[in-house]
């Protein structure tokens, strides 16, 4: 058996993976909490991911009625972005800051324009750093918390952390850390002069992780922890990887010619190449992937906890929120939502706040602003499909996963606003079957074998054709005219942030 696990930024959620019978054939997930402020403070604690592991991992291991002994690898996928800073004895010096935490918009700024501007960022680094990112959240540490930075040892993103705890090594892959702002995207190695630039007290040679090759181990499960969990000896940790990238695993996007979005608490677009993927003004992200290529991706920060946020307000559950946002007609009668309530990436507008817009006696129900928040979402989805139209990247098919893909008024919605069918993995816990998948390959290469990953993946992701959604041919055309108004919009109100 194999094991994937997804590290979210809600909950940690554990899979257990029969590479025979190419099933999951057990789940189970722990919620986190979340500590959280006005300043744009979104942080957690570490040892709740640790306990959220344990937790999901012993239920999942019951649910699927097997023996741990029979776990032959582990596979760890996590929240990107995350800065997580140990000391000398591996303890956190400070709560992990997520990957949609804002306080360090202003040092973002400031590291921007020490490389020299966006330009000179996209020539050193192949990415513009985003306020979401890890080198902003070092330099915020050091500016406010002096001295818990003055005690750093290790830095470490979410997922590392997780391989942490489990092999006592200290690692990182590709594709995790293209998002931190001191990796350059393009040679696949940290950057030390940036880190440098941050945090000039610590040495890039000491504090950042060893890098290791997507099939190549992080390490072995140590034995208290084995014995914690039930595991036999010599089970093999996988290098892991960020969430996107194991998302894309879990679709089967590692080819080109795939395009996989995600309908999480965040949004994400991500196709595959060859190649590094550096984008003129740099909003698409030339992330690498766990898989070995690039992932060229664009991430909004607002789609599920944009909508969660209207149908807690309104009171309706799932099902009576998607049934308004049913009722009310395309374009919610010129209700207009920019769901920015956690600053944008995508445009990059990270101190943006939410707007309700052309609200009057006639349109204003709550109908209206059910279907305007996740028109507005959706709205984010296809300005991020645009720009990834640089590259060639045009679907003829989407893989859509996530929370909302659940949603059929909201597949609907996203076929049409998109003008391109969709059809969701049977798998809708892409990164943590990504991951499983990875162990996998991982532990299959330690024997000796020369298998490779797509091979793997096309054996286990199948596609639920009951989900299968065309586009309509009327909806698309109102689709076209509602989103042009979207963008007027847009450019209105935030004209130094638009790209297109």
């Amino acid at each position: 058996m194999y094991i994937g696990v997804d590290c979210g930024t809600q909950s940690t959620k554990v899979v257990v993976f029969d590479p025979e019978q190419r099933v999951i054939i057990g789940e189970a997930s722990s919620p986190h909490e979340l500590i959280s402020a006005a300043s744009g403070r979104r942080e957690q604690q570490p040892a709740w991911w640790v306990e959220a592991f344990e937790q999901a991992f012993h239920q999942a291991i019951e649910s699927a009625g097997v023996d741990a002994h029979h776990v032959r690898a582990i596979g760890v996928s996590g929240q990107q972005h995350g800065m997580v800073a140990l000391d000398e004895r591996g303890e956190p010096v400070y709560p992990g800051k997520l990957w949609n935490d804002t306080e360090a918009t202003r040092e973002n700024d400031e590291l921007i324009e020490a490389l020299g501007g966006e330009q000179g960022c996209l020539d050193r680094l192949g990415v513009i750093p985003q306020a979401g990112y890890t080198a902003p959240k070092v330099a915020w540490l050091r500016k406010h918390q002096r001295d818990a930075y003055d005690r750093i040892a290790t830095l470490l993103l979410p997922h590392d952390y997780l391989n942490f705890y489990l092999t006592g090594e200290r690692t990182a892959e590709y594709g995790d850390a293209s998002g931190t702002a001191y990796f350059d995207t393009r040679k696949r190695e940290w950057a030390p002069d940036v880190l440098a630039r941050v945090a000039p007290e610590l040495d890039a040679r000491q504090v950042l992780p060893r890098l290791v090759e997507p099939d190549q181990p992080a390490g072995w499960v140590r034995r208290e922890v084995a014995e914690r969990l039930g595991l036999g000896d010599n089970v093999v940790v996988s290098s892991g990887g960020g969430d996107n990238m194991m998302g894309a695993i879990g679709t089967g996007n590692i080819t080109p010619g795939a395009v996989t979005m995600s309908l999480g608490t965040s949004g994400t677009i991500y196709g595959c190449s060859t190649q590094p993927t550096v984008s003129r003004n740099g909003l698409v992200a030339n992330f690498c992937g766990s898989h070995g290529g690039w992932l060229p991706l664009i991430c909004t920060m607002n789609v599920t906890s944009a909508t969660n946020q209207i149908r807690e307000l309104i009171g309706h559950d799932v099902k009576a929120f998607n049934a308004a946002v049913e009722r009310a007609p395309i374009g919610a009668e010129g209700v207009r939502v920019l769901p920015f309530f956690n600053g944008e990436r995508v445009p990059m507008l990270p101190q943006a706040t939410g707007s309700f817009l052309n609200l009057s006696s006639h349109n204003f129900s709550a109908d209206n602003l059910c279907r305007a928040v996740m028109e507005g979402a959706t709205f984010g989805l296809r300005y991020g499909l645009d720009l990834l139209a640089e590259f060639d990247i045009r679907p003829k098919q989407l893989r859509l996963v996530g929370g909302g893909a659940n949603s059929q008024v909201w597949r609907q919605m996203v076929a049409d606003v998109m003008n391109v069918e969709l059809v969701c993995p049977v798998v809708g816990e892409a990164a943590a079957l990504g991951a499983a998948l990875q162990a996998q390959w991982c532990d299959r290469r330690q024997q000796g074998e020369t298998v490779e990953l797509h091979e793997l993946c096309e054996r286990a992701v199948d596609i639920d054709e009951s989900t299968l959604t065309i586009p309509s041919e009327e909806s698309a055309g109102c689709y076209r005219e509602v989103y042009r108004d979207y963008l007027r919009t847009l450019r209105e109100r935030y004209p130094q942030g638009m790209a297109v």
